[in-house]
């Protein structure tokens, strides 16, 4: 597999959609005491400050959005819908309400232990996942699931540590498009959206 190197907090203290654009291709990695599972990041959502209606930082600062005021570089992770976790990377200088929605990954590493994560559960057993594999990351909700994230790792550093973001050598070499975030109430017409053209981990397609 080729080399890997950290992202460090110099990356995420800066604008947020910059940032947005270059998570695209980065390698998210959760290490947990079952194993370790990874895939690379192909499609985010950007979220940007007070003035943005579907940002969590629109009411002001409270406790559950203080995460997105900085430091950069930390993980916000919070319960969304009373059904899923999602992660994010907080942007920008610290004290600007911002972040990075990870909405879609390529599986890469621990893929059974994935499987096994997202396979259904009903009555207390335990069944097979027997979807596709480009699919067990396909989503916020679904690549949480998959890499065993939750609220533990709300406000670790996304630089070092069992929950990172790590930068690969290579590039991807299919064209990065923006379109309208999906899945909100609000903001809808701000194109914040970026995700790897044409792959099949992408969940959702722009209106």
């Amino acid at each position: 597999m080729a080399a890997t190197s950290s992202l460090t907090p110099s990356f995420f203290a800066r604008p947020t959609l910059v940032v947005a654009r270059d998570l695209i291709g980065m390698r998210l990695v959760h290490e947990t005491a079952t194993g370790t599972t990874a895939g690379l990041i192909v499609e985010v959502e950007a979220y940007i400050g007070e003035d943005d209606p579907a940002c969590h930082a629109a009411p002001g600062p409270t406790a559950r959005n203080q995460p997105l005021y900085g430091p950069p570089g930390l993980a916000y992770v919070y319960f969304n819908y009373g059904v899923h976790w999602l992660v994010n990377a907080v942007t920008e200088a610290d004290g600007f309400p911002a972040a990075v929605l990870i909405r879609a990954l390529e599986p890469v590493d621990g893929v059974a232990l994935m499987r096994s994560r997202r396979a259904p559960r009903r009555a207390g057993v335990e069944g097979v996942w027997a979807g596709k594999d480009h699919d067990l990351c396909r989503g916020p909700g679904n690549l949480t699931r998959a890499l065993g994230i939750t609220g533990e790792q709300n406000r670790v550093p996304l630089t070092t540590g069992a929950l990172r973001l790590e930068r690969r050598p290579r590039r991807p070499t299919a064209a990065i498009a923006w379109s309208p975030r999906i899945g909100i109430r609000v903001g809808q017409d701000r194109p914040w959206r970026a995700y790897l053209a044409g792959h099949p981990a992408v969940s959702g397609r722009p209106r």
